[in-house]
């Protein structure tokens, strides 16, 4: 599928002809600029589809396309969309950009739990997107965030609430 080549990983995905990359495969394409810079390339161009601007390619900075309104719609109306993101930040932490991940799982926690934007994809951001980040410290900041802006906070379920409320 178009989606397994522009985001290879090392496990299987919805095509069971595609073959999973190697620990070998993975270090090759992260040592070639231009296996790189096409990765950059694909990943602005999912960004587009779904209705994001990527503002930084050195930190990962996002921010909502022009067309983000109409984009979300299409987003909230198809879920198979929340898997080609999960796929999207797994492969993000294989190429080693685990700050990318950090930004995207942000932005859908932000305009789910903060501007409820894209209320259909909130599962999956809380379920699936959020921890596919590979930074533990990033993982628990990520959590706190989607903790503090859950509504009701009595039902949030994706970590410890003692440790919630003391997390700083």
């Amino acid at each position: 599928s178009f989606l397994f080549r522009l985001f290879p990983l090392r496990e299987h995905g919805m095509n069971w002809r595609a073959k999973p990359l190697t620990c070998q495969e993975i270090q090759a394409f992260r040592k070639s600029k231009e296996v790189m810079d096409r990765f950059i390339r694909a990943y602005k161009l999912m960004l587009g589809f779904y209705g994001i601007n990527l503002v930084s390619e050195e930190t990962g900075e996002l921010e909502r396309a022009e067309n983000w309104q109409e984009r979300f719609e299409n987003l909230n109306r198809f879920s198979h969309n929340n898997l080609r993101i999960t796929r999207i930040l797994k492969c993000l932490g294989e190429m080693g950009y685990e700050d990318y991940q950090v930004h995207l799982v942000k932005f859908f926690l932000t305009e789910t739990l903060v501007e409820e934007t894209l209320p259909n994809v909130k599962r999956s951001a809380l379920d699936y997107f959020l921890f596919t980040v590979r930074s533990k410290e990033k993982r628990r900041e990520l959590i706190h965030y989607a903790w503090q802006h859950f509504k009701p906070q009595s039902s949030f379920v994706w970590g410890p609430r003692d440790k919630l409320q003391k997390y700083r």
